[in-house]
């Protein structure tokens, strides 16, 4: 079960409204909140962790997806203001990367408080992301999935789970593959880069691209595994990161600390 804080885009499994910090956790593309549940519940003690939840999946089910980048950030980052009662992190993997970067992005345009770090997981940087039209494919969309190893193959090979899902995702990879980026360095914002290091879709050079997007420090860690590997081998590694950087004294939590 989850808690359902007064807007329809976040979950919150494990409640901590006493927190000094929270962060928010922002879906790949076909994904949906309750992939995060065990990266929420290792949080330290003093950290809240919500997670997005986009329309179109469990209990969002009955809604429309979203196919285009601007009729996701924006109502996504309206909602995300009514967080602005103590610092935020963002962390976003795969879609989710580019997803917190531009809700990032318009908090910032807009005046309101952005987040105190960003943290993109799994994408390459904006100047190094390129269309494509594999939402077009359903046999090319379908292969890329089963690639990227974020479901269990068994799983994806039961009787009505591609009927089922690929609706979902033909409306992330449109959303991904016809989406363009901004390449200025419009963010002041602290920035970690994290990255699997058999991940197909990212290497080292396309990580740290994601310098170019903010004037503030930017940091680099590599993560055995692939794609998805913040549910693989590497969680406990990524578990253990992640609560080192949120438990670090705010001077250094809010910067680059090598």
């Amino acid at each position: 079960m989850s808690t359902l804080v007064p807007n329809p885009w976040l979950r919150a499994y494990f409640p901590r409204p006493d927190a000094a910090r929270r962060i928010v956790f922002l879906p790949h593309g076909g994904g949906a909140a309750s992939f995060y549940r065990p990266l929420v519940r290792a949080l330290p003690d003093g950290v809240e962790g919500m997670v997005v939840q986009y329309p179109g999946r469990e209990d969002r089910i009955a809604e429309p997806c979203c196919t285009d980048m601007p009729g996701l950030v924006e109502p996504l980052a309206k909602a995300l203001t009514q967080l602005d009662d103590k610092p935020v992190w963002f962390f976003g993997h795969s879609m989710g990367a580019s997803v917190a970067h531009e809700v990032t992005r318009l908090l910032s345009a807009a005046g309101e408080r952005p987040p105190e770090r960003l943290i993109v997981s799994g994408r390459p940087g904006p100047a190094r992301q390129k269309p494509d039209d594999k939402h077009l494919d359903d046999e090319r969309l379908w292969a890329d999935v089963c690639q990227l190893g974020g479901t269990n193959a068994q799983l994806l090979e039961l009787p009505g789970i591609r009927e089922m899902t690929l609706p979902v995702l033909r409306a992330d990879y449109r959303l991904v593959g016809t989406y363009r980026p901004q390449t200025v360095r419009d963010l002041g914002v602290p920035l970690s880069v994290c990255y699997g290091t058999e991940d197909p879709e990212v290497d080292a050079d396309g990580a740290a691209a994601w310098a170019a997007a903010t004037s503030a420090p930017t940091d680099l860690t590599a993560f055995p595994g692939g794609h998805f590997y913040l549910r693989g081998p590497a969680q406990a590694e990524l578990t253990q990161w992640l609560t080192g950087r949120l438990t670090a004294p705010t001077d250094l939590a809010g910067r680059n600390r090598g």
